[in-house]
């Protein structure tokens, strides 16, 4: 077994192909078709099973990444969406759909890299990558000053700006994940989706839903 560092352990984005998935006919099953432009600045409110918070998007720190983020919040990508890797003062990672017909349609839908031009610092979001253009739709969001991952090329896109407290309550007992640890094997996440970690890691927290807050809000 070869262990990883901190600096190593979000470089976990690829994973084996789903086989026999069913079709699937939803808003966000054709990657090819979401290919908006993002705001130059947006946020987003996310409502989880611990609370709520919002993060607020800059595209120029990461353009190809806010702009595949704005497009995933707006095609409502993530329900029930696990965060199934947490690490305290490291991260929470999530973006694995709960439909394994939905991951297998993301798969190979990678998008350019991003300069880095900001820095994994506390409460900020950033894309999860396995490698130079390997970026799809797995995230995290840094619990501590993690600048060590910037010179790794993960380009952070946006910030939480409110309600940091609930990102810290993330349930995080299942720790790393399969084989360096005792949390989710992503390979399985990805061939059996929500059904694997409801059964098998039942204290998981979830993502109910992410929404654009309207730029006219004043919450």
């Amino acid at each position: 077994m070869v262990s990883c560092s901190k600096a190593d352990q979000t470089q976990t984005n690829n994973t084996p192909a789903a086989t026999n998935a069913p079709s699937v006919s939803i808003g966000f099953d054709d990657p090819s078709k979401l290919t908006a432009t993002a705001p130059d600045t947006f946020k987003v409110q996310f409502d989880t099973t611990k609370g709520k918070f919002t993060v607020e998007v800059t595209r120029s720190l990461s353009p190809n990444g806010a702009d595949r983020f704005y497009n995933l919040v707006r095609s409502g990508y993530f329900t029930d969406i696990a965060f199934f890797r947490v690490i305290p003062g490291f991260m929470c990672q999530f973006g694995i759909h709960g439909d394994p017909a939905v991951s297998a349609k993301w798969r190979d839908a990678n998008i350019a890299d991003d300069p880095v031009k900001g820095s994994n610092t506390r409460g900020t979001i950033t894309f999860a990558t396995a490698g130079p253009g390997t970026r799809t739709t797995q995230l995290f969001i840094n619990f501590g000053d993690n600048v060590g991952l910037d010179g790794q090329g993960f380009s952070p896109f946006g910030k939480v700006i409110e309600g940091m407290d609930v990102v810290d309550k993330i349930n995080s007992e299942y720790g790393e994940g399969a084989p360096g640890g005792n949390g989710p094997n992503q390979g399985r996440v990805q061939m059996e989706g929500n059904a694997y970690l409801k059964k098998d890691f039942p204290n998981l927290d979830y993502i109910k839903s992410a929404t654009i807050v309207p730029a006219d809000s004043t919450k």
